[in-house]
């Protein structure tokens, strides 16, 4: 984990204290200077599968920022008497550094998702990042790692995003990050987003922290993953009394 910012313990997991502005000048920096880097974007419930599968918890600790991404992670942080600035989300992080890319000419290779979603990229994201250098695609459906690492050696990107929910993809970025000097992150669902195939949430759900509850409404099967929250809560609070 880098010093270059502080970070609040939750759970077992070091998240940067810092704004999001602030996050991605880091980033641009490091990119600039090919500086390899771990980005994992954590939510309450990666927090929860950390605290119950430790191999997976001691491969987040090899990550060079952990970002807070789910109001979960603030409210835990503020249980802790240790507020965090504000939510850093993948998808934002992933936005604004594909719209400096492009404004700069930068390379991004992108591996995850559905393949229909990979075939929608490569038509969407010339339209909207016209200036961004497009190193590869492939969607998350491989068996072995070995031909797109290969590619991504090949191609040398500034920046490779993973696609391929985690643990998975923190897995992949954490045995392969070497590959390359830039920037590796694990994005989740945002591939979706950046398609079309899922909506985001209206700005009004995300400036009132209801983005969690506007998905669930979009997507019920999404219930089970919000059930975890109670349960991290009440962990965070132990670990309140305990301090």
């Amino acid at each position: 984990m880098q010093r270059s910012f502080s970070t609040v313990t939750v759970l077992g997991v070091p998240f940067i204290k810092t704004s999001a502005a602030q996050f991605l000048k880091t980033l641009q920096q490091r990119i600039l200077t090919h500086q390899n880097t771990f980005v994992v974007t954590a939510n309450p419930e990666i927090v929860m599968y950390a605290h119950h599968n430790p191999d997976y918890h001691q491969l987040l600790q090899s990550a060079d920022f952990i970002t807070p991404d789910g109001i979960g992670i603030l409210d835990g942080a503020k249980i802790l008497n240790q507020p965090l600035p504000e939510r850093i989300t993948g998808f934002d992080t992933l936005t604004a550094l594909l719209q400096w890319a492009s404004d700069h000419h930068r390379s991004a290779y992108f591996v995850g998702a559905k393949p229909a979603v990979i075939a929608t990229l490569k038509e969407k994201l010339p339209e909207d990042y016209p200036g961004l250098v497009i190193a590869g695609m492939h969607d998350g459906y491989f068996k072995d790692d070995a031909a797109v690492v290969a590619d991504i050696a090949r191609t040398q990107p500034d920046m490779v995003f993973a696609a391929l929910g985690f643990p998975k993809q923190e897995a992949f970025i954490a045995q392969h990050r070497h590959t390359t000097q830039g920037l590796w992150m694990g994005v989740g669902g945002s591939f979706d987003v950046l398609a079309g195939a899922v909506i985001r949430a209206p700005k009004w759900w995300q400036d009132h922290h209801l983005e969690w509850f506007y998905r669930t409404v979009k997507e019920p099967k999404r219930l089970k993953r919000i059930a975890v929250i109670p349960h991290y809560l009440h962990l965070v609070r132990q670990q309140a009394k305990r301090r």
